[in-house]
């Protein structure tokens, strides 16, 4: 009985020690190197579609004939965009993706976000109570978005002996505010053919 103990430390100790040596390290890569391992929506897609939209939604004519009718640049804020697909997606970074894209092209001026808003307009509710009155930001003085850039990420996966395709929709719209008008609305696509290895390691 005292040797099967012993063998049976021996044999945990062991697994121990070789899970341990398991270990292989980490490698720093360039934040912009575009690494794909599970065929999964990474930063990569995120990045390319937004920046791709956004250059469509900018070329479209709905900026020139506002423009030429307001002689200034339209106010947008980005809504919801819903994660439709069958895996989970942080879709917060792909907001701030089109965010970015759509403050840094110059074409469209940009509102803070609903949950951004809120938190503003509590600080200025404070500001009321405890600021000076010089310094104290009043309410009321919002600008107000002309538009709302929605939409939804979707996703189709067809899967065979070891082998499987990944299909990505992402659809956005631009929405007149005032009006419900759809003056834009866009579609990209991304394949992706995955193959997984027959072994478990």
């Amino acid at each position: 009985m005292k040797r099967n103990f012993l063998l049976a430390v021996t044999g945990i100790t062991f697994l121990f020690v070789l899970s341990s040596c398991a270990y292989i390290g980490v490698q720093r890569i360039a934040t912009d190197t575009s690494v794909d391992l599970s065929g999964k929506w990474n930063d990569t897609d995120s990045g390319l579609v937004a920046k791709e939209m956004i250059e469509d939604v900018l070329g479209a004519g709905w900026l020139r004939k506002y423009l030429r009718e307001h002689g200034r640049a339209p106010v947008a804020v980005v809504g919801k965009i819903r994660n439709r697909s069958d895996e989970h997606i942080n879709t917060g970074p792909f907001i701030k993706d089109l965010e970015t894209a759509l403050v840094n092209s110059g074409e469209v001026e940009f509102v803070a976000s609903k949950t951004e808003r809120d938190e503003l307009r509590e600080e200025r509710a404070e500001q009321a109570a405890y600021a000076s009155e010089e310094t104290a930001k009043s309410q009321g003085e919002e600008t107000g978005a002309d538009f709302m850039l929605k939409g939804s990420i979707n996703t189709i996966t067809d899967k065979i002996e070891g082998k499987s395709v990944k299909y990505y929709q992402v659809n956005l719209e631009l929405i007149g505010i005032e009006t419900n008008k759809k003056v834009w609305i866009g579609e990209k696509k991304i394949k992706k053919i995955v193959k997984q290895s027959r072994f478990g390691f």
